[in-house]
């Protein structure tokens, strides 16, 4: 008997142990404080809204917010798609030819420091309100990480590796493709996911300046109204959004990449 619930006690501990429940369990807790602050400090409810009458606003608003979530991810995959689709070759030019960096990297890193909400009403001018100006404004904000995280993927191929595939007679392509590609794989997928994170905020960006759809649509009534319980479950149905796209953006990884997820899984397990 002591054994079986010795047992039992380990398969329990294994799975609060799990790391998918850790997040879940981090997430109670944060809304348990949130509640318990307002409640401690008589926050008044439109400041703050209590995290029940965010649910209560899922219930009311969720048809709402879920067909306004279509347009919001529809724009943040299109800027996302186009900084994955110019980012790579860009950072392929870059890293493999010191011309190139010395006079398009200083501009990149020159054109990070505009806001791009200052310059997302020009896209509004010249693109309309349709769906363009949000795509564009997505693309902004996620193409410099893949090109920062591309540019040091490259540039970090071992030289001992290089001399080995030129011992070897290889050919540019098979440089590329059997060498400086795998190599630089993990740094982009690591600028793929920050990218696509950026890409969600630029779309609700473009939703601010110019829109009639789209999280940034509702939020911005919803702050209008006072409407507060369905603006934060707005936020957290856009947060929702990011989570959903990292996670399929590391499931990619894990297929493109199977040699460098199981070394980190066997790092996991002896940590």
């Amino acid at each position: 008997m002591a054994e079986r619930a010795q047992s039992g006690w380990s398969t329990v501990a294994r799975w609060l142990d799990a790391p998918w429940l850790k997040p879940f369990a981090m997430l109670a807790l944060m809304i348990v404080l949130w509640d318990v602050a307002i409640w401690l400090f008589n926050v008044p409810p439109y400041l703050i809204p209590r995290p029940w009458d965010v649910v209560k606003a899922f219930g009311t608003d969720g048809p709402l917010l879920l067909r306004e979530s279509v347009p919001t991810t529809v724009a943040t995959l299109g800027g996302f798609l186009l900084s994955a689709l110019f980012g790579i070759p860009i950072a392929m030019l870059i890293a493999g030819s010191r011309t190139v960096e010395s006079y398009f990297y200083p501009l990149l890193v020159f054109s990070q420091s505009i806001p791009k909400v200052a310059i997302a009403p020009l896209f509004v001018v010249w693109f309309g309100f349709g769906l363009a100006p949000k795509v564009i404004t997505a693309f902004l904000l996620g193409f410099f990480p893949v090109v920062v995280a591309g540019v040091q993927g490259f540039k970090a191929l071992d030289t001992d590796m290089r001399d080995l595939a030129r011992s070897m007679k290889c050919s540019r392509w098979q440089m590329f493709t059997m060498v400086s590609l795998p190599n630089a794989l993990p740094a982009i997928f690591s600028g793929l996911k920050v990218s696509v994170t950026l890409a969600v905020v630029g779309a609700v960006v473009g939703e601010f300046v110019g829109s009639n759809s789209g999280i940034g649509f509702v939020l911005q009534r919803s702050i209008g109204n006072f409407e507060l319980p369905t603006m934060f479950a707005a936020l957290v149905l856009l947060a929702l959004i990011g989570v959903v796209l990292f996670w399929i953006v590391d499931i990619v990884e894990r297929f493109a990449l199977p040699w460098h997820t199981s070394r980190r899984h066997e790092f996991v397990a002896t940590t």
